[in-house]
Order: structure tokens, then C-alpha cells, then sequence
């Protein structure tokens, strides 16, 4: 265990299902909310902790429904992004936020580049090791994965509301994405690169996994409200489990 990590934090990354049959990997950098014992409340409010600016509200529900549903394995990272968020590279500024929309992060104020490294060596490098490992072994027997990474948003950033409601991003390489979105037929407002789009370093997991392998690859973006539920949990995992059904019987390929 690392310095930033006690016993009784546990492990910084879980893995669901290790020997799902499907080739589909899903990966959710964001998936919870709770902070290292180390950091204390990061010297923010317990509001704040539960919030968005935390973690990726109802992403985690989706991808262990879509786990069970396509017996595909999962990946998610066990502590908040406000720590370490393990979807940008350790040089990112905002890989550890002062300030995470609009509200500053005191614990994350001023850190030096032995503490920034300490997080990174304790949250990010472990995540996508766990990653490299699982693709390395599902290549070397035959297998190509398919990475899906699940995400979700709000549904007013910096006032601004947002009508869409799933967002299918890629980077450069969009065969996957590009299939989905012509199968959407109704159900969801769902549009290409929005909220966020590859200028917004939201795809790092693509490009570091995805790209240097040619996997097919993307990356999905739930509004928030709604997957609030048990109800919307189930409705939005269907839906994105029927497109990536439709489209790893060969289209996208």
C-alpha cells in the first residue's frame, strides 16, 4: 500500500468480472466519491463531497448493469477524482484540481511536485496498470478488447444549461463511435463529442489504451438526472447496451 493509501483505504482500483467472455472492456475513471483517509475532507463540505465535482453520479450503477448485461469486465477506480482523476496524465494541470468547476479545492492548494507524484504513484499508475495488464493478457490470447469508458454530467455547467442527453465521444479514431451514433434511432438526445470533446482532454484513457493498440474505443456521457435512479440506471444501460450489441456484430469493425 502507498503512503497516501492505509489498509484500511483498500486497493485504489477494483476489477469486476475479470473473466467475462465478452471482449468489451468498460472503464469508469470516475466512479467514486470517497476521498483517501490521508486527505481528510480535502477542506470541503460534505455537500460538496457527495457532488458532481467528486465523482461521475450514477456511472458506476450504469457500467455494473452493462457488466452483467454483456458479461463484460469492469474496471473503476475506488477514490474521488478530487484526488487524482485518473481519465488525464500525471502533467495535467487539472489531473489534481485546485479548483474543480467553480469551487476551489483547499487540499489540493500549492502541492509540490513530490506530493503530485505521490498521488499520481498511488491512484493513477496503479488504474492503468490494471488496464495494460488486462489487454496485454486478453491480446497474448488472441483476444482484441473493446473499450467503453462510462461517464456521466451535469445538467447545468457554469449556468449553462445542457439539452443533450448521452454523448458518444472519440478521439481520432471514431469506428465505434461513428457506428453507434448511426444506430441511434429515437429513445435519448444523443450527440457526437458533446458535452466535452477531445480538446477538453476528456479521452485520455482512449488515446493511452485505445489508440496506440488500434482497439476499437469510446467513450460515453450520461447526463446525470438521468440516471439518478434505479429506473434511469436501467433505461440508459438497455439503451447503450443495445447500440454496442448492434454494433460488435461486425459493422464497426
Amino acid at each position: 500500500m502507498s503512503g497516501l493509501l492505509s489498509p484500511r483505504d483498500g486497493a485504489p482500483v477494483a476489477i469486476e468480472r475479470a473473466e467475462a467472455k465478452s471482449d468489451i472492456v468498460l472503464i469508469c475513471e470516475h466512479a467514486s466519491r470517497r476521498v483517501p483517509e490521508s486527505l481528510g475532507d480535502m477542506g470541503l463540505s460534505e455537500e460538496l463531497l457527495e457532488s458532481h465535482i467528486a465523482w461521475d453520479p450514477g456511472a458506476l450503477a450504469v457500467a455494473m448493469l452493462l457488466s452483467e448485461a454483456l458479461d463484460a469486465t469492469l474496471i473503476h477506480q475506488r477514490f474521488s477524482r478530487l484526488a487524482y482523476d485518473c481519465n488525464r496524465p500525471p502533467e495535467a494541470k487539472d489531473a489534481i484540481p485546485e479548483i474543480s468547476e467553480v469551487f476551489e479545492v483547499p487540499g489540493n492548494r500549492g502541492l509540490s511536485t513530490a506530493e503530485r507524484a505521490a498521488r499520481a504513484e498511488a491512484l493513477y499508475h496503479p488504474f492503468h496498470k490494471a488496464i495494460d495488464d488486462l489487454f496485454v493478457a486478453r491480446q497474448n490470447a488472441g483476444r482484441s478488447p473493446v473499450i467503453v469508458t462510462i461517464h456521466s454530467f451535469t445538467p447545468v455547467f457554469k449556468g449553462v444549461t445542457r439539452d443533450v442527453e448521452i454523448g458518444i465521444l472519440h478521439d481520432s479514431d471514431s469506428r465505434l463511435a461513428d457506428c453507434m451514433l448511426a444506430k441511434v434511432a429515437g429513445g435519448y438526445d444523443v450527440r457526437r463529442n458533446e458535452p466535452y470533446a477531445p480538446v477538453d482532454g476528456v479521452t485520455h484513457t482512449l488515446r493511452r489504451h485505445g489508440l496506440p493498440r488500434r482497439l476499437l474505443n469510446v467513450m460515453i456521457e450520461i447526463r446525470n438526472d438521468l440516471i439518478a435512479d434505479a429506473v434511469g440506471q436501467a433505461k440508459a444501460a438497455g439503451f447503450i447496451a443495445g447500440l454496442l450489441g448492434q454494433c460488435l456484430e461486425g459493422e464497426a469493425a
